[in-house]
C-alpha cells in the first residue's frame, strides 16, 4: 500500500513496517489481510482480517495496565494501522499457556512436561494447567523456525534485569487478560507477547499485536464445559490450518483457499471481536472508526 510521507522497511508474514522521516522515533505498523499457515503465505488473504487484528489490539491495549508501543496522538492512520514508538525489541516471545493443547499436548503425551516443564500426571487434551506456565521463545530471523528455550536461556540473552521483568509482566497481562475474557464467556488458552524497552526510558514495554485471534488461542467457554467434540474449536485461523492438512502434503506451492473456508474464517475473526467488545462501556473499544 502506499502511504504518503511514509517509506516501506520490512514485511513480515502478516505485518508492514514503515518509517517517516518527519516523525523520527516512530513506526507505522500495518496489518495486511494475508493469512499464514505451515510457514506459507497463502492465497487468498482474509478479507477485514487487518483491521479486525488491529482494533482488537487497540482495545485491548486500551484495558490492559501496563505501558505499551502507542502513540497517543495518532490521527487519520488507516484503520488496519498503528502508529507506535520505535523500541529496542527484546529477541523473545513471551508465550504464557494456561491449557494442555497444541505443542504442548503433543509434549506432554512423551514426557509428562511443557517445554520442559514437569506436570502432574493423568492430564488429558485441553485440561487447564495448575497455573498459567511462562514458556519463553527466541524469536529466529525471517525465514527460521522461532526456537523454545529455557528461561535460564533469555537470562543469556537480555540479562536477569529484562528476563524478570518480561516474565513477570507476560504472567501479569495474561492473568488481567483471562478474566475480561471469561467475563465476556471467552476462555484465553494461551498467548504470546514481545516486548521492548522504551530508548529514551528504558521503561519495559509492551509492543506488536497483542491478544489477537493471530497470537492467541480462544475458545468459547460454554463450548469447552459441554465438553463436546467441537469444545477446543478456537477463533482464529485453525479452520484454514486443518483444511490446509488435508488438502495438501506440504510441499510445494499451497494449494489456493477454497471461498467457503475464507468466508468463515473472516467470520471467526469477527465473532471473537464482538464478542470481546460487546460488554465495553469505556467508549474506547476501538481507536479508529471503521
Amino acid at each position: 500500500m502506499t502511504l504518503p510521507g511514509w517509506n516501506h522497511v520490512y514485511s513480515g508474514k502478516v505485518r508492514d513496517l514503515y518509517e517517516n522521516p518527519d516523525q523520527p522515533g516512530r513506526m507505522l505498523v500495518v496489518a495486511s489481510d494475508r493469512v499464514s499457515a505451515f510457514d506459507h503465505v497463502l492465497e487468498p488473504g482474509i478479507p477485514g482480517k487487518g483491521e479486525l487484528l488491529t482494533q482488537l489490539s487497540l482495545w485491548w491495549f486500551a484495558h490492559l495496565p501496563v505501558p505499551n508501543h502507542l502513540v497517543d496522538d495518532a490521527s487519520e492512520v488507516p484503520p488496519n494501522a498503528m502508529l507506535v514508538k520505535s523500541l529496542d525489541m527484546y529477541p523473545i516471545e513471551a508465550v504464557v499457556r494456561d491449557y494442555l493443547v497444541g505443542s504442548g499436548w503433543a509434549e506432554y503425551r512423551e514426557t509428562q512436561t511443557v517445554c520442559g516443564i514437569p506436570l502432574p500426571s493423568g492430564l488429558a487434551e485441553g485440561d487447564r494447567l495448575p497455573e498459567p506456565l511462562y514458556t519463553p521463545a527466541w524469536k529466529a530471523p525471517m525465514g527460521e523456525h522461532d526456537e523454545n528455550i529455557t528461561f535460564e536461556r533469555t537470562v543469556e540473552l537480555v540479562g536477569a534485569e529484562a528476563a524478570e521483568a518480561i516474565r513477570d509482566a507476560s504472567l501479569s497481562v495474561f492473568t488481567t487478560a483471562s478474566a475480561i475474557a471469561e467475563e465476556r464467556g471467552i476462555i484465553l488458552a494461551d498467548t504470546k507477547f514481545e516486548f521492548g524497552a522504551d530508548p529514551a526510558t528504558g521503561e519495559l514495554t509492551l509492543a506488536d499485536e497483542v491478544l489477537t485471534s493471530d497470537s492467541s488461542r480462544y475458545w468459547d467457554a460454554e463450548r469447552y464445559a459441554a465438553g463436546g467434540a467441537d469444545r477446543l474449536d478456537s477463533f482464529d485461523k485453525q479452520i484454514v490450518r486443518n483444511w490446509l492438512a488435508a488438502n495438501w502434503d506440504k510441499t510445494g506451492t499451497p494449494p489456493a483457499l477454497p471461498s467457503e473456508i475464507v468466508e468463515q474464517t473472516a467470520a471467526r475473526y469477527r465473532e471473537l471481536i464482538e464478542r470481546l467488545t460487546a460488554q465495553d462501556t469505556s467508549g474506547r473499544a476501538v481507536r479508529h472508526d471503521g
